[in-house]
C-alpha cells in the first residue's frame, strides 16, 4: 500500500512545458540558483577545456560541477530534494532552460 500511494503522490509531466514552473518553483532560493548558474559555467568550462587541450580527464568535471553545484545549493539552502531523482531528464533540461532563462534576464540570481 506505501509504494502505491507514494506512486499516486508522485506528480507525472506530459511535457517539458507543463515540468518547468514545477522546476522553477524547486528554485525559490535564490543562493540555489547561484549555485546551478556557477555549476553550468564549470560544466561549459570543463568542456573547453577538454577540446582545447584534446584531454578527455577534464570530461570529469561535467558531473561533478554540475551535479556538485546543483546539489549543494539543493540541500544547503533548498532544503529539498533535487528533482533528478525523480525526474532527470527533464531536471537536466531545467537546468538548461534555467540558465539561459538567467542569461536573458527572465529569471534572477
Amino acid at each position: 500500500m506505501g509504494i502505491r500511494i507514494f506512486a499516486m503522490m508522485r506528480a507525472v509531466y506530459a511535457s517539458f512545458r507543463e515540468f518547468y514552473p514545477f522546476y522553477l518553483g524547486e528554485h525559490s532560493d535564490r543562493r540555489c540558483r547561484r549555485m546551478h548558474f556557477i555549476g553550468s559555467w564549470l560544466v561549459i568550462a570543463a568542456i573547453v577545456a577538454a577540446i582545447a587541450t584534446r584531454d578527455a580527464w577534464w570530461l570529469l568535471g561535467v558531473p561533478l560541477c554540475g551535479y556538485g553545484c546543483a546539489w549543494i545549493g539543493h540541500f544547503l539552502f533548498e532544503k529539498n530534494k533535487p528533482a533528478t531523482f525523480r525526474h532527470p531528464l527533464y531536471s537536466l533540461m531545467g537546468d538548461w532552460a534555467m540558465f539561459t532563462d538567467i542569461l536573458r534576464g527572465r529569471v534572477r540570481l
